[in-house]
């Protein structure tokens, strides 16, 4: 039954944390930081949208299982967000047409997409914490 929890903690974490980190980019653009800084990413907040980010949010964050840094919330919820934070600048941008790094959107982009998903890991790990105690 622990286990059970565990997981259930940690994907709904994860999900909780991709919809803030999506909320989070579509109010950028909606208010027009992203303009401010250069980036172009100015996506809708459609269910589909949502849906596909949190469902990949919260299998992401199942690497909260893993045994590290158990001790270190926050760093911890850094340090897991870095591997979607790989993933959309190495695979998913670059998919799309937008160049390594997602350059194509602007020079800031790495920033942006770093610094968003920090806030989900960090978001994420808590929630587990919170909710495996």
């Amino acid at each position: 039954m622990q286990m059970i929890r565990k997981i259930s903690g940690a994907f709904t974490g994860g999900a909780i944390g991709g919809f803030i980190d999506s909320f989070n980019i579509w109010s950028m653009g909606k208010v027009g930081i992203t303009d401010l800084l250069g980036v172009g990413m100015k996506p809708e907040f459609t269910a589909p949208w949502l849906y596909q980010r949190m469902v990949w949010s919260g299998i992401w964050m199942l690497l909260l299982l893993l045994p590290l840094w158990r001790q270190r919330t926050i760093l911890r919820g850094c340090l897991f967000s870095l591997l979607p934070s790989a993933m959309m600048l190495l695979l998913v941008l670059p998919g799309m047409g937008k160049g390594l790094f997602g350059l194509g959107f602007g020079v800031l982009t790495p920033v942006v997409v770093i610094g968003l998903n920090f806030i989900y890991g960090i978001v994420a790990s808590c929630w587990y914490r919170w909710s495996t105690r």
